[in-house]
């Protein structure tokens, strides 16, 4: 695993596509963002980890001999999330239109999406995404 840390404001890394990788990696998420006192932790986290999952899963098929590319920046009043897989891609544009039924087990990802983010970006293939998460002081700790 690649490890790169630029002056606390960004998080670098390129892990294998699997489950584990991308555990450890949402760790080390949750961890940076603690460090830094990072508002909205919890959907930062979530947002990251949503997308990285999905890119290993669906993206990859899991399979540890490709790689997922995973950038969290800070930015003035917000993060970037930027998530690439070396799968072949989705229609996310029909995706995107999709809702998961009451009693789905799955399919709920776009909705989480855009319910934590600000923006979100697909590059035209569907295997690079970059969504940016306004930071607001939040009530509760998280």
């Amino acid at each position: 695993m690649s490890r790169q840390l630029a002056a606390g404001h960004e998080v670098r890394r390129q892990i294998p596509a699997s489950l584990a990788a991308v555990e450890d990696l949402c760790r080390e998420i949750r961890d940076w963002a603690h460090s830094i006192k990072l508002p909205n932790r919890f959907a930062v986290e979530l947002l990251a980890r949503e997308a990285l999952v999905n890119a290993a899963v669906h993206g990859c098929a899991c399979d540890s001999s490709k790689q997922l590319t995973c950038i969290l920046r800070l930015r003035s009043g917000r993060v970037i999330i930027a998530v690439r897989d070396q799968g072949r891609g989705f229609d996310w544009r029909n995706a995107w239109l999709r809702n998961a039924g009451e009693d789905d087990c799955s399919g709920r990802g776009m909705a989480l999406l855009r319910q934590y983010s600000h923006r979100i970006r697909f590059n035209q293939r569907g295997n690079s995404l970059i969504m940016i998460k306004r930071l607001t002081r939040e009530v509760f700790n998280d």
